[in-house]
Order: C-alpha cells, then structure tokens, then sequence
C-alpha cells in the first residue's frame, strides 16, 4: 500500500521554482529536495520539521555527486548552539516556520535562539541580551528559513527564504522599549529596527521572557530577502489506485 501511494504520488505534477540566481539551490537540488516533500507528504499532513529539514538538505546536496550536484555538505554537531549545516565552506542557520497565521509576505522566527537566564529588569539588561543576539551571529554567515505556506488535503506550499544577516545586524540601531504593563515577570521587551530611509519597521525582536526565555524576530517583509525556491505539492489523495 506505502508503494502504491509513492508510485501515486510521483504521477502527480508537481509545481517547483528556483531563482536563476540561486548560488544555493541548484536545478538537481530543487528537485531532489521537492521529491523529499512529496515523500512527506505521502506520509503526513504536518510540516516538514526543523531536524527533518536539515537532515534532508543536507542529504540532497552531498548524494547528487552523478547528477552534478555534489556539494560539501555536513550538518553540526547536535546540540550545537550556533550553526546547523556547513554549506562548502560557509555556516548556515536553518529556521522553519509553518504556523496557521502565517503571512506571505512577512517572516516571523518564533525561537530564533534561547536567552537562559541573567539579568532582565531594565532596558540596559535588555540591551545586553541583544549583544547575545550579535554574538550568536558571529557563528554563521547564512540564515535561511523554509516556510510552509499553504496546508490542505489537495495542496502543500514551501519556500526557502534566506535572511541577510546584514539586515538583522541593523537592530544595533533599534529602539529597545520594556512592556512595563504586561504581567509577565520579568518583561518583555521589543526592539523595533527602522528603515531610516523610509521611516518604515525593517523588523521587531520581541524578547519574550515566558517560561522559555528566547528571542523573536516578527514582522521581518520578505521584500529584503531572498527567495531561492519554491515547491507546490499535490498529495496523492487516500483514494488513488495504481492499478
């Protein structure tokens, strides 16, 4: 039965896009990487998660060797609290986001990297938790995050969006502010990055100091980034025969 519903589902059309300019996703890649999307999705109707996403890039770019797309790939140790795949010789961030209320056009990373402990009482304690921010950087030089956008019985939507970390680096200029009316101890606290330019948000982190201290990033427009790819899948349904 598993076999009929991957035989299936390979005779389903798929719809697949690559920026031309891509350095990252090559043609074999946007294949191979869409046929692991239409094997997941044979099997669950839930999102490609963040390890099964590293897993599986990394996984597509070193085993293509025949098909000219054999490209050093290796992803980090586990646990590892900076990088998660070394790309030829550079480190890259992975982030997922599949969220029901997802925007197309803007990102949001719901745990861009945890904040532990440590003083958190004002907006100078807040600005020393966005140099933790910086430093984290500092361990990689690519940040791309695969976001599934649509999620029916008929139809699975993803794109791969890189993040200029030159972008994110511009929060050192962002206007930290505590939410002194919330209940939460401690506050959070935002940090909303202006185009100076425009006047226009750029982004907002959100230090959200719930029970799991971590760093948001929100309202991020997808103009300022880059779009490599994107793959629409049409699970096979329940029904199908190959017979």
């Amino acid at each position: 039965m598993w076999a009929e519903r991957i035989i299936g589902q390979f005779r389903l059309k798929p719809d697949f896009y690559r920026d031309p300019n891509s350095d990252l996703i090559l043609p074999c890649v946007l294949e191979a990487f869409g046929d692991v999307l239409q094997i997941h999705h044979c099997y669950s109707a839930e999102a490609l998660s963040k390890d099964r996403f590293e897993y599986a890039l990394e996984r597509v770019l070193i085993e293509r060797v025949l098909n000219g797309c054999g490209i050093p790939a290796q992803r980090a140790r586990r646990g590892n609290p900076g990088y998660d795949l070394r790309i030829w010789d550079t480190q890259v961030s992975l982030k997922t986001q599949a969220d029901k209320s997802i925007q197309r056009e803007f990102l949001h990373i719901s745990k861009f990297m945890e904040l532990g402990k440590g003083k958190w009482a004002t907006e100078e304690d807040v600005a020393g938790l966005r140099e933790r921010f910086f430093r984290h950087m500092d361990s990689y030089e690519r940040i791309l995050q695969l976001r599934r956008l649509t999620a029916t019985e008929s139809f699975q939507e993803y794109e791969l969006v890189e993040i200029p970390k030159s972008l994110l680096l511009r929060a050192a200029t962002g206007h930290i502010e505590m939410k002194h009316d919330s209940r939460q101890d401690p506050k959070p606290a935002i940090c909303n990055v202006i185009d100076n330019e425009t006047g226009g948000r750029l982004f907002q982190l959100y230090f959200d100091a719930g029970s799991e201290r971590k760093l948001q990033i929100k309202h991020l427009a997808k103009h300022n980034c880059i779009v490599h790819a994107q793959w629409g899948i049409k699970p096979v349904p329940i029904t199908t025969s190959v017979a």
